[in-house]
């Protein structure tokens, strides 16, 4: 019988759609959230990577863990107490992590803060396969739908390749059900597209409404300079399926804009 893998943040973005292919392809999964929950082909169990609560329990007898769940203010912290977890279950299971394209290049404070979790994760000795996958389509749109609802849009001239979240949960599956790879090869959207094309992109999703002007934003400093030069990009492995547009006419109308 193949060992169970366990998803945390199972009621997550990209952690809820992980479990859904999981069931597809029949493997036993176990998911992890906050909250007790039920639903048909999937061993749920309580429990929170903040303090640990439930932890040792999500973990024990687990061959892989899929670790989805993110917090944006305790990255480091959740995923140093989901190795411990492990270690102290007496279990080494293969953990397959989540980050983004870019992480030692670009110093945001979250960017910074995923990429110290790599570095407890590849210290830790366990097997492990680390995943950098570029931004999701639905970060970009909201991005995008806030900067529209001021009168001028500020555009900075850097470059996305979004991604589908469909697209990289299917990746991590396959990840998890090979051998551990350490530091995989990044994963991209179809597309590397300019922040103007992409808003052009939303504009058409949208349908009528008020005129807004772009106006180019310069982007000081290392953060500036990384998206740049294109840090937060894998070209590579542009490895997508769905594309921007394809994504957001399956969100219907977000936002009301027109784009000149």
């Amino acid at each position: 019988m193949a060992e169970q893998i366990l998803v945390t943040g199972g009621t997550g973005q990209l952690g809820r759609v992980v479990v859904e292919r999981l069931r597809a392809a029949e493997a036993p999964v176990r998911a992890l959230s906050r909250r007790r929950r039920s639903s048909e082909g999937v061993e749920w169990t309580a429990g929170d990577l903040r303090d640990g609560r439930g932890i040792d329990v999500a973990v024990a007898g687990v061959g892989t863990v899929i670790h989805c769940a993110t917090d944006y203010r305790r990255e480091v912290q959740t995923v140093r107490t989901l190795v411990e977890a492990a270690r102290w279950s007496g279990q080494t299971p293969h953990l397959v992590y989540v980050s983004i394209v870019g992480v030692d290049k670009i110093p945001m404070g979250y960017y910074q803060a995923k990429l110290a979790a790599e570095k407890v994760i590849a210290d830790s000795g366990m097997p492990h396969t680390i995943l950098r996958a570029t931004q999701f389509h639905s970060l970009v749109r909201t991005i995008l739908a806030g900067a529209a609802r001021l009168p001028l849009v500020p555009v900075p001239k850097f470059r996305f390749q979004p991604v589908d979240v469909r697209d990289v949960a299917a990746r991590l599956v396959e990840l998890a059900q090979g051998e551990p790879r350490g530091r995989a090869a990044d994963f991209g959207g179809p597309e590397v597209r300019t922040t103007e094309d992409l808003a052009r992109a939303l504009l058409a999703a949208s349908g009528k409404g008020k005129r807004l002007v772009s106006v180019p934003v310069p982007v000081p400093g290392r953060i500036g300079r990384g998206y740049a030069t294109g840090a937060n990009l894998a070209p590579n492995h542009a490895d997508g399926v769905v594309t921007f547009e394809q994504y957001l006419a399956e969100q219907g109308k977000p936002t009301a804009l027109r784009y000149r």
